[in-house]
């Protein structure tokens, strides 16, 4: 089923998508179950909200597809590569990527993300399913000349608004063979499927898991597949993903004060 986390002019709501609807629920999924009240709303009249908060942090791994790898000319070592991202990333489907007044581009990387259920340490990649509470679809926004010019990752992936997720989480996907497109403006950027991962989801969640404590509402992002470009001010992104739907964002830039 789809969860949606939204707002209609108030505080934030999660509720089942049922067709043109959202069926409201008492509370929060992942913590109090699915229990549906009487209320429906239109979809349409809702906003609909990053459709998770991550309690600690995002973690993120990169060069998963061997395009990918080859568009970047980098290596990368047998075990998933992985790197985080602050909570503060975090916006939802409509809100805008906020480019910050840095020197070369800001490029989409569209990417299946992993919403973790129950916390997670040390896990058999067997059983990592037992951990997942759903899957979204998340846009690890970069800097990208930021990236090669610092040498390491944190400041070209972590700015504020750099984490676009949504717009809905569901909680039964098979993952074994999705589309992933990217497209800005409507012009198609990235293609590619989750049957090329590098690193299953299996062995991210035990590999991951061995090294953080992983949380209730924690994100993973499974990586971009092939494709380059950027995008600027005035343009948006659009990320769809098999079985979930589409994720949609406008870049402006960022307003200094």
């Amino acid at each position: 089923m789809k969860i949606a986390r939204f707002s209609t002019d108030g505080d934030p709501r999660f509720g089942i998508i049922d067709g043109d609807d959202v069926v409201v629920l008492a509370g929060d999924p992942m913590f109090s179950g699915f229990q549906p009240t009487d209320e429906r709303i239109p979809l349409d009249e809702v906003k609909l909200l990053a459709p998770v908060i991550p309690r600690s942090k995002v973690v993120c791994v990169g060069l998963n597809y061997a395009d990918h790898k080859d568009d970047l000319h980098i290596d990368s070592p047998e075990t998933p590569l992985l790197f985080l991202k602050p909570n503060t990333a975090i916006i939802g489907p409509g809100d805008a990527i906020q480019i910050p007044p840095v020197e070369g581009r800001i490029v989409h990387e569209g990417e299946l993300a992993i919403v973790i259920g129950k916390i997670a340490k040390q896990i058999k990649a067997e059983n990592y399913a037992d951990y997942i509470f759903g899957y979204t679809i998340a846009n690890d926004v970069s800097a990208r000349d930021v990236m090669f010019s610092d040498g390491q990752w944190a400041r070209a992936k972590g700015y504020d608004t750099f984490c676009p997720i949504g717009p809905y989480i569901e909680t039964e996907l098979d993952t074994t063979s999705l589309e992933i497109q990217t497209y800005v403006d409507g012009e198609p950027r990235r293609h590619g499927n989750t049957k090329d991962m590098i690193h299953g989801i299996p062995e991210i969640m035990a590999f991951a898991s061995d090294i953080w404590t992983l949380l209730p509402g924690d994100l993973i992002l499974t990586g971009t597949p092939a494709g380059l470009g950027g995008f600027v001010d005035g343009q948006t992104v659009d990320i769809t993903i098999d079985g979930i739907g589409t994720l949609s964002n406008p870049a402006r830039n960022r307003v200094e004060v």
